[in-house]
């Protein structure tokens, strides 16, 4: 996009979300009693400037340190610096759960201090993460919208902390099931574009300013099958059922069979690019290079089928039969999965 268009796409869209807060009926919380989540409460706000305010109060600084022994420490780094959102009075944060995996340091910066925080949840199923400040915020919560039923070409914003400089307008492209090199699938993912370059626990807004989203990559398949780059948004509908069990668990009900593995789609196959060191693939002998061709007797040609024929199979410590293809010809290997969680490091 040229760059005085690209200004003016920016400008109409900030100018579009200001409106909203500003008048055609949008009520922004102001302030949130304690302990109520995402709830529409509406609150009179003064002035637009202070509804934008509202909203950026609600997006802070994330920075999370794991021990030097973390399993993650090489795919995701010792120390992570990302997004939080607020979303309840009590100083409940919501990020992505990869910023804050094995962490054991998370603070947040609010109006450049720093507050300690704790890891309340982190569920690998959606890719959520919540942590609480343990000390009081000068932060409004964000309420939640609704994720579900969002189409393509619908006009969104996409916020990082720092306030106006990190607003940054959106469409989304495209909404699809997504499949993750790391054993991960996301229903109805929701890709927009342009990408945001701040994309870990950023914000995805609605134009009256109510939570949809939460920012997980930056891809360069936005639109399917199309080299146009933006970013993955987790919808924020995959939280609400679950928020419970995440306050009470630290992660949702229902492991899954985890068989430690990355692998890609190459033309229709599914090949192994790296096995997990001390996972169940490498202690039952997948090698990388192998070529996934099915689980028992059933043949699989995306990491969506490979990934949920795999969970089919029932809880983690089941027995998963997959038929491998190397330069010798194809070998069946029987891998005894684990479950993730067991594997990471616990803070």
């Amino acid at each position: 996009m040229p760059v005085n268009s690209e200004r003016r796409f920016r400008s109409v869209f900030a100018l579009a979300l200001v409106l909203v807060l500003t008048g055609f009926g949008a009520s922004v919380v102001s302030a949130v009693p304690a302990g109520a989540i995402g709830v529409n409460v509406p609150v009179p706000v003064a002035s637009a400037t202070e509804r934008l305010k509202a909203v950026y109060r609600a997006l802070v600084p994330l920075r999370a340190k794991v021990p030097h022994d973390a399993r993650t420490i090489r795919y995701l780094g010792a120390e992570r610096r990302g997004t939080g959102i607020v979303i309840d009075g009590n100083g409940l944060i919501l990020t992505i759960g990869s910023l804050i995996l094995e962490a054991n340091e998370v603070e947040v910066g609010v109006k450049g201090n720093v507050v300690p925080a704790e890891v309340v949840a982190y569920d690998y199923r959606t890719g959520f993460g919540l942590v609480r400040a343990k000390t009081p915020l000068d932060a409004s919560p964000l309420r939640f919208g609704q994720s579900t039923g969002l189409g393509e070409r619908t006009p969104v914003m996409v916020a990082s902390f720092g306030g106006e400089s990190g607003l940054q307008p959106a469409l989304i492209v495209s909404r699809r099931d997504f499949a993750g090199y790391w054993e991960y699938v996301l229903e109805d993912a929701i890709f927009t574009s342009p990408p945001h370059p701040n994309f870990s626990g950023a914000a995805l807004l609605s134009l009256e300013g109510k939570l949809l989203g939460v920012g997980y990559l930056i891809v360069n398949d936005a639109i399917e099958n199309g080299p146009v780059p933006g970013n993955l948004f987790i919808p924020i509908d995959r939280l609400k059922p679950i928020l419970g069990e995440l306050l009470f668990n630290g992660r949702s009900e229902g492991d899954q069979p985890w068989l430690g593995l990355f692998a890609q789609e190459v033309r229709s196959s599914i090949v192994v690019t790296r096995v997990v060191e001390e996972g169940p693939a490498e202690h039952a002998g997948i090698q990388t290079g192998d070529v996934v061709m099915g689980v028992g007797d059933t043949p699989v040609a995306s990491l969506i089928d490979l990934f949920r024929l795999v969970w089919s199979y029932g809880e983690p410590g089941v027995d998963v039969p997959l038929v491998v293809y190397r330069k010798d010809g194809m070998v069946r290997i029987t891998v005894k999965s684990g479950n993730r969680y067991e594997w990471f490091k616990q803070p």
